[in-house]
């Protein structure tokens, strides 16, 4: 522990935290000045820390030139399809480790988790071939099922430990009064459950978005990219590097991961530090 009862020891600590505070947070003012900045301005040899008159000229050419709109549309549909389906399959999968016992389930989960061991490259190399012999390259259906073998294993485990902590006293009582397995599931055991599905689907949610290499080897077509390929081959690339527009459609691409934090962030931080505490 620090001791900050000296002036001189309050002044260091501050010092640090001006200078985390500054590695963390200048490169997204940075982003935002560069989007609101002409090219004239955005291109000078000596940068200004502030846009000296704003322009709005690289938002609009995003959305009017850059395809922005079917990108978003794109990664919102595969985003969301493929975090609901890795939530409900977490789900059953997290509870049936949690309050079951059969043979082979430590060996089931153990094998599951350590999919989470190989380098996400190489197990591109094993997904393409299974992709392609299915005849989903290109489509949106593949990616989507590409998304769920790395969300899927971590947000087991999640789920795993909150429903460890869930009394088995109150499922035993709802057994005594007949009711069936998936009543108890859905009626007492999710209800309670809230913030680690929220946490779950945010987590495959944000995976699903930020993703560049399985979008870009997986869609082919342009009309089906989503944001992470249509950004980089729009605005960068062997004959055009955009910075601006880069900037511009990187600021609206982030507004559907900060909206949904800023509305879930009660759920999200309740289910991460779920099992922290007894």
């Amino acid at each position: 522990m620090f001791d900050l009862s000296t002036p001189l020891a309050r002044a260091v600590f501050a010092l640090m935290m001006g200078l985390i505070a500054l590695f963390l947070f200048f490169p997204i003012y940075w982003l935002v000045i560069s989007a609101f900045k002409g090219n004239a301005e955005l291109y000078q040899i000596i940068p200004t820390l502030y846009p000296h008159k704003l322009s709005l000229g690289h938002f609009t050419n995003a959305f009017e030139q850059g395809h922005l709109l079917r990108n978003l549309r794109n990664s919102l549909i595969v985003s969301c399809s493929a975090a609901a389906l890795n939530t409900l399959l977490a789900l059953y999968a997290g509870y049936s480790f949690a309050k079951f016992r059969y043979a082979g389930r430590r060996g089931v989960m153990i094998l599951l988790l350590s999919a989470q061991v190989f380098p996400f490259g190489l197990l591109l190399i094993s997904i393409y071939p299974i992709i392609t012999d299915l005849g989903l390259i290109d489509t949106r259906l593949g990616l989507i099922l590409s998304y769920i073998v790395f969300a899927l294993p971590v947000s087991t485990y999640m789920l795993y430990s909150y429903f460890s902590q869930v009394p088995s006293e109150i499922i035993e009582a709802a057994r005594a009064d007949g009711a069936s397995e998936l009543r108890i599931f859905h009626t007492i055991v999710m209800p309670v459950s809230i913030p680690a599905v929220v946490t779950v689907f945010l987590y495959g949610f944000m995976w699903s978005w930020n993703d560049l290499l399985y979008a870009m080897t997986l869609i082919v077509s342009e009309e089906k990219r989503t944001l992470g390929p249509g950004m980089l081959l729009s605005y960068l690339n062997e004959v055009n590097s955009d910075w601006g527009g880069a900037m511009a459609a990187s600021i609206v691409a982030s507004a559907p991961i900060v909206l949904a934090f800023a509305f879930l962030q009660r759920w999200f931080i309740q289910g991460v530090t779920a099992g922290s505490v007894k």
